[in-house]
């Protein structure tokens, strides 16, 4: 009998794992994916859509059209997953059995933990740019401020993309100055972080990028509530910021389904997982990837993407009954917008900071590291295509590795139970 594969979630995770696991297996395993909808967005779109440099509409595309044949995608919500027994309930009543389950249902937006922030300013005078409606409205209202107080406030962390606020307030100050308006307006991030970034060196290079550009920044900002009638962000040490145009990013969480899943996930919904193995604490036979997870490192596609060759590799091996040797170092990088056709990229691992050189090859690649260029631009840019004819098929990108080179090299050798 073929073994039966289950892939909750059809985004970046779910369907990379899928179109590399039916190419490996061929009819000797029974793949299915289940999403709630046929809706797939290119995530880092969203960011462009505010600013017109690019159409909601050429962002998304059906699901379904993205695996290859032989995967079996279903529309379907999960009402939880019955870890004993092996067997994904359905809300409408189907049981799906695996042998083996993935969980790539990623991280939810979930603006109404916010006492204040859903009403009827929302989408009006307060807006967010994580979805793909969020993302459209902004658009109209950033078209329209000319004068004020614009604010980008990261609710709570973890998010998705944790740069992507710096990126919309340096496209925001980019398309305010190429407006003549930014003299008028005044720009304020707002973090509960302690500086701009989660790791110290990018903080420190991503700090001095905003002063340089007179973003200001109010940092350890716990956003208790939001007062939309007076416009006003409170913290909940008592601390006020003022607003005339907000750009929040909500707090995040796991599915609804991982709560009503006993022992499956954390606090926040996160399913909790080895962070080099990514196999489940929960079962041997349930692993994770994407930001559905709990491991320590950045929820962004590039994470994503390299954790693709951890999975896969390792349900061949338990499939097979042996030992699970894929190795996931904490890879991420990301491609940060500065504005005026400029970005700047960061490589960093587990146990690796940022640091300067080159990208891929740390001394004979082509993009700057820790430094903005036109170059790393123009790369972030070519990414949406190799994203759905590379990426999402299965394929690798050339000369792109998912381990951290050079650092994480003699951390390949360590065993996955290595502390968290």
């Amino acid at each position: 009998m073929s073994q039966r594969i289950v892939i909750l979630g059809g985004g970046t995770g779910g369907t990379l794992v899928a179109n590399r696991l039916q190419r490996q297996y061929g009819d000797q395993a029974s793949i299915t994916v289940i999403d709630r909808d046929d809706v797939h967005v290119y995530q880092p779109g969203l960011l462009f859509v505010p600013f017109g440099l690019a159409e909601p509409q050429e962002i998304v595309r059906p699901r379904h059209a993205q695996f290859r044949s032989g995967v079996d995608f279903r529309i379907g919500e999960v009402d939880r997953v019955d870890i004993a027994h092996d067997t994904v309930h359905l809300a409408d009543g189907v049981e799906v059995p695996y042998d083996v389950l993935v969980i790539a249902t990623g991280a939810v937006l979930q603006p109404e933990e916010t006492d204040g922030l859903i009403g009827p300013e929302w989408g009006r005078s307060m807006h967010t740019f994580y979805s793909l409606q969020g993302a459209s409205d902004l658009r109209g209202a950033m078209a329209g401020f000319e004068a004020g107080r614009l604010v980008v406030n990261v609710i709570d962390m973890p998010i998705k993309c944790p740069v992507a606020p710096l990126e919309f307030c340096f496209l925001a100050d980019w398309q305010l100055r190429q407006r003549g308006v930014r003299d008028d307006v005044e720009l304020t991030f707002v973090t509960p972080l302690d500086g701009a970034f989660t790791t110290p060196v990018a903080s420190s290079r991503l700090a001095g990028l905003l002063r340089e550009k007179n973003i200001n920044v109010e940092s350890e900002f716990a956003t208790g509530r939001v007062d939309a009638s007076a416009r006003r962000l409170h913290s909940w040490d008592e601390r006020e910021v003022p607003f005339d145009l907000l750009v929040a990013i909500p707090a995040h969480g796991g599915p609804s389904y991982i709560a009503r899943s006993p022992g499956l996930g954390d606090a926040l919904g996160f399913v909790a997982a080895d962070r080099h193995t990514l196999q489940a604490r929960a079962a041997q036979n349930i692993f994770v990837i994407g930001d559905a997870s709990d491991v320590p490192t950045s929820k962004a596609g590039s994470v994503t993407h390299f954790e693709g060759d951890t999975v896969v590799e390792n349900i061949r091996q338990f499939l097979a009954g042996d030992e699970l040797t894929g190795f996931y170092d904490g890879h991420a990088n990301c491609f940060v917008e500065t504005g005026f056709h400029r970005a700047l990229l960061i490589d960093f691992a587990y146990e690796a900071e940022p640091l300067p050189g080159r990208f891929p090859e740390r001394h004979l690649g082509p993009l700057p590291l820790l430094a903005e260029s036109r170059l790393n631009h123009l790369a972030k840019l070519a990414f949406q295509p190799l994203y759905w004819h590379v990426l999402l098929p299965g394929h690798d990108i050339p000369g792109v590795s998912s381990q951290f080179h050079p650092a994480a090299e003699p951390r390949a050798q360590q065993t996955s139970g290595a502390p968290r």
